[in-house]
């Protein structure tokens, strides 16, 4: 379950149970090793892992992945087996093992130098120019796939959007790069990687970390129902990455 009740206080309605969303830790393992701690909405951790693996560079693809299981009995540790012949992605497991945990408001909190901001991404970005109907219809799809949102107005969604404007996948957390890497990680398990045939949707701001996932996964447009900044406009112009912000019903914004 993505939240739990609580008991709460509320000024005007007295004292009553709450909806509150659920965040704990989950540590990704490869080869018995902690690459990294971050903090999460339980549920899909193994596409969440997935998506991590696939946008640290580590692996491209499930033929990469030997096995991807859960360790333990506290539900919070999976742990990764890389397949015999994805040497080529040992530095990429080097750069991203990581000194600090991601917390939940930042999935770069524990790098350890500006260097390791920019991963070289493997696969060409498709250009994806959106039609207007088509951005202002996805942000009340992406919301009705949010049941946790909506229960808790604690957690973060990301979808990816068939270009006809259906979504084939959504996944809620209270880490926003954390959805974006379960959706991406769903993606990847299912051996349909590069992502060229969809569209990701986020219900938080698009930040640099969002579009460089977006970037590594070969995805060529993103709709964020938040802001952008700085660095994720630079770098989707840089990528061919179309990047659509304050996406709402009647309104959005396009940076690149």
């Amino acid at each position: 379950m993505a939240w739990e009740t609580r008991p709460v206080r509320a000024v005007d309605d007295g004292q009553a149970p709450d909806a509150v969303a659920v965040e704990e830790p989950l540590e990704i393992r490869v080869h018995g090793r902690s690459v990294a701690v971050t903090m999460r909405t339980p549920g899909h951790d193994r596409e969440l892992a997935a998506g991590f693996l696939l946008t640290e560079g580590i692996v491209d693809g499930p033929d990469d992945l030997a096995a991807l299981e859960p360790v333990g009995t506290s539900g919070n540790v999976v742990d990764c087996v890389l397949s015999s012949g994805v040497d080529a992605h040992r530095d990429a497991l080097e750069r991203a093992t990581r000194e600090l945990y991601a917390s939940s408001a930042c999935g770069i909190c524990g790098k350890t130098s500006i260097d390791r901001v920019r991963i070289v991404a493997s696969c060409a970005v498709p250009a994806h120019d959106l039609a207007p109907a088509f951005v202002l219809a996805l942000p009340a799809r992406l919301r009705e796939g949010q049941a946790g949102f909506l229960a808790t107005g604690g957690l973060h969604g990301a979808a990816l959007a068939r270009l006809d404007g259906s979504l084939e996948v959504v996944r809620e957390d209270v880490g926003r790069h954390n959805a974006v890497d379960k959706v991406l990680g769903w993606r990847l398990l299912a051996d349909r990687v590069p992502v060229s045939d969809a569209v990701l949707v986020v219900s938080s701001r698009a930040g640099f970390e969002i579009v460089q996932k977006a970037r590594i996964a070969g995805v060529g447009a993103i709709v964020a129902l938040g802001a952008a900044t700085t660095l994720a406009v630079d770098l989707a112009r840089d990528a061919g990455i179309a990047l659509y912000g304050f996406a709402s019903a009647d309104r959005f914004n396009r940076y690149a």
